[in-house]
């Protein structure tokens, strides 16, 4: 399951105007049919490898984007049939209907099945999920290799509704943009491996897939205090503070200082008895603060919270830690990590996706916001979005969320964007687990 890096994500409304754009620019929705069915049957030629393909066209444009890839597929010598659900329902469908030469099956229990099948049935115009009757038809299918023209049939594009399409991809060829279904659970598992085709449509790039991380070489003029000092809190639990102390160093943090641990994790990391925090805190080179790995809700940690906001100082709240800070952050510069729990714990009212709650979460509270899991969404108060699925299956094991704040730590000393910081962060840690593979622990990340 893969995406590609740095790609633009649209939800179904953004690209009916991206669409829309393109037409009023000179390009004709015409036309972006044809790439797009030219783009698809491509793929599908490959795919198939001479052998037979039978192409699934609905009643809309997504059907029109299969006459296009059937027609193509045909005027290259392919065997290729085509079975259609319903009528073409749109003046485009049928335009690309009235090009196609072949003739059309029903799409019946008793039609017989190729090696490749293309689903263009529905794309992202779905707003319901499939009936029985369909799916059932669909199922017969299971077991052939599939390529998805847009999305699954029966997958919510936006990705807000939990519905399972009976007949998952192999392959699903994105058009002109992502669709917020191949970055979130549960429809991108579904989608299988996602490729994108551009069509010629300019997207906006609010919205994107993780950029692929490429670490920063310290230069000849750079000292231990301009890669970036952090200050990480401890509290009753120190090994998981610890964790976050190492991992700011792993990921490129000059200094270390974990207060309140009466262990470091490594030497090179400064251990503290919990008296200093204070004046740690108006330390000038002091870069980025991190607090609540390890640290349970309480009046220690609202204390300590509340220290690390009237310092001013960039912040990476953790836990409990963004429950405690959040009516008092006021546009400070910060980055929150939570997992589905604390999430749901700091912003009970939010609905939608997950995307979309990320960004009511980062507007809310002027922070960015790292909503943790294996399609972990980074956003920004400004609406900015980065997606990381896949991610890596193997970091859902306790202490690599410590792990992940220490590396926000890392970054954000730098005097980074605290967006930018966080996909940075994001992307070390994905890189490092990756690296490592079967049997991963939150200690591995913190290694040689």
């Amino acid at each position: 399951m893969s995406v590609p890096a740095d790609a633009p994500i649209l939800t179904s409304e953004a690209m009916r105007a991206a669409e829309a754009a393109c037409a009023a620019g000179g390009t004709s929705l015409a036309e972006l049919m044809e790439r797009a069915g030219a783009a698809v049957a491509d793929l599908a030629w490959r795919m198939a490898a001479g052998a037979p393909v039978l192409v699934l066209c609905g009643p809309g444009n997504n059907g029109g984007d299969g006459y296009v890839a059937a027609r193509r597929l045909a005027e290259r010598g392919a065997s290729v049939r085509v079975a259609a659900l319903a009528e073409p329902k749109t003046d485009l469908a049928r335009a690309a209907r009235a090009r196609w030469t072949g003739g059309v099956e029903a799409l019946t229990d008793e039609m017989a099945p190729a090696p490749l099948i293309v689903d263009a049935l529905f794309g992202v115009g779905l707003t319901r999920p499939l009936g029985d009757e369909l799916a059932e038809r669909l199922r017969r299918f299971a077991g052939r290799r599939v390529l998805a023209v847009d999305v699954p049939s029966g997958v919510d594009a936006d990705g807000g509704r939990d519905w399972t399409p009976p007949l998952p991809a192999d392959i699903t060829l994105a058009l002109g943009a992502l669709k917020p279904a191949h970055v979130l659970l549960p429809a991108a598992p579904y989608c299988g491996r996602t490729l994108l085709a551009g069509i010629g449509i300019a997207a906006d790039r609010g919205m994107t897939t993780l950029p692929r991380f490429v670490g920063e070489a310290p230069d000849a003029s750079t000292h231990k205090f301009s890669r970036g000092m952090v200050l990480v809190r401890a509290g009753p639990m120190p090994g998981a503070a610890g964790l976050a102390a190492a991992a700011a160093l792993r990921a490129g943090a000059g200094y270390v200082v974990l207060s309140g641990a009466a262990r470091a994790p490594f030497s090179a990391v400064i251990a503290e008895d919990g008296e200093g925090y204070a004046g740690r805190l108006d330390d000038a080179r002091l870069g980025a603060v991190v607090v609540g790995p390890g640290y349970p809700a309480g009046a220690a940690l609202d204390r300590d919270v509340k220290a690390a906001l009237a310092s001013g100082k960039p912040l990476v709240l953790d836990a409990a830690a963004i429950a405690s800070a959040l009516p008092k952050l006021g546009g400070m510069t910060a980055i929150l990590t939570p997992h589905e729990g604390e999430f749901a714990r700091a912003f009970p009212d939010f609905g939608g996706s997950k995307i979309e709650r990320a960004r009511a979460a980062a507007e809310r509270s002027g922070a960015v916001v790292i909503y943790k899991g294996a399609d972990t969404i980074v956003a920004a108060p400004d609406g900015r979005v980065a997606a990381a699925w896949p991610g890596c299956a193997w970091l859902a094991t306790a202490g690599t969320g410590d792990v992940l704040a220490g590396a926000c730590g890392a970054m954000l000393a730098r005097g980074r964007d605290p967006f930018d910081a966080a996909v940075a962060a994001v992307g070390w840690h994905i890189v490092r687990a990756q690296a490592i593979g079967p049997g991963l622990v939150a200690d591995d990340l913190i290694r040689d």
